[in-house]
């Protein structure tokens, strides 16, 4: 089992910068994929970009060009970059891992961290 804290959200005006950390209580080297997902009041949770072992990240296209997803093994710490803020960027951001057996999957949260970005 795996702890997941987030942090670095906060208040900005759009077109500004924030870099999510996303710290795990292990090493995060063994699992298979992270990743940050979102949710704004009203809507379902979303991936925003994930990161699978081995293999190159993906984004949610609303966010590819200005959001860059990396992991620091030594440190335990997934990071999510946001440049370009909009304001449709506002929602609460969960740090996930996941992971994966041969016919289904297991996955663990972080509590979120808020992300409200001001026209």
């Amino acid at each position: 089992q795996v702890q997941l804290v987030e942090s670095g959200g906060g208040l900005v005006q759009a077109g500004g910068s924030l870099r999510l950390s996303c710290a795990a209580s292990g090493s995060i080297g063994s699992i298979p994929v992270m990743g940050w997902y979102r949710q704004a009041p009203g809507k379902q949770r979303e991936l925003v970009a994930s990161i699978i072992k081995d293999d190159s990240p993906v984004y949610v296209d609303s966010v590819k060009g200005r959001f860059t997803i990396s992991r620091d093994i030594a440190k335990s710490t997934v990071y999510l970059q946001m440049n370009s803020l909009k304001p449709e960027d506002t929602a609460v951001y969960y740090c996930n891992a996941r992971y994966l057996s041969s016919s289904s999957y297991q996955d663990y949260w972080g509590r979120g961290t808020q992300v409200t970005v001001s026209s």
